[in-house]
Order: C-alpha cells, then sequence, then structure tokens
C-alpha cells in the first residue's frame, strides 16, 4: 500500500509505504468491527474487546499510518481512515 500526502509543491509527493504484519491486519479487521477504543496520547493506548493489546505500539503505529483514528474525548471508539479501509479491502 502506498499513501501519498500532499507536499507544498502540489507537483511533489511524500510518499510511504505500509507493510502490515497479520496482527495489524487483525486489529484493523477488529476496529472495523467496531471492538477497539483508543486512548492516551496520539491514540497510543488500544483496547480490544476491553482488553489491551499485547502489542503496546500497535495502536501508535497504525495512527502513524494514517490507518485508523479516533473522535472525541478518550477513550474513544476506533474508526478506519479511508487508507485504512482502501487496505482492508485490497487484501
Amino acid at each position: 500500500m502506498v499513501r501519498a500526502a500532499e507536499a507544498a509543491d502540489p507537483l511533489v509527493m511524500d510518499v510511504t509505504i505500509i507493510q502490515l504484519s497479520n496482527r495489524d491486519r487483525a486489529v484493523l479487521k477488529a476496529v472495523a468491527a467496531g471492538r477497539c477504543m483508543v486512548s492516551g496520547h496520539s491514540c497510543s493506548t488500544l483496547t480490544i474487546d476491553g482488553y489491551c493489546c499485547a502489542d503496546q505500539f500497535v495502536g501508535l503505529r497504525l495512527v502513524s499510518a494514517g490507518l485508523i483514528t479516533a473522535e472525541g474525548h478518550s477513550p474513544a471508539l476506533a474508526r478506519l481512515t479511508e487508507s485504512g479501509r482502501a487496505l482492508l479491502l485490497a487484501a
């Protein structure tokens, strides 16, 4: 999956290649099913079905990659971004 971020010059793109592990993909599926909450600074703490995720960095990793987000006060329901949805559909 390639995500392009807009640069100051519209003809120049910052391209990031996102490589997902099987765990990342499983967490994205759980987010899509509405089973995940995020809290903490930068949505860094992720819970699935009320339990903290064993991979303490997965929430921050997926937020930083632009694949999940959360709105409102912490803790909040994690939601897939457009990039996250597209990635799941492509898998």
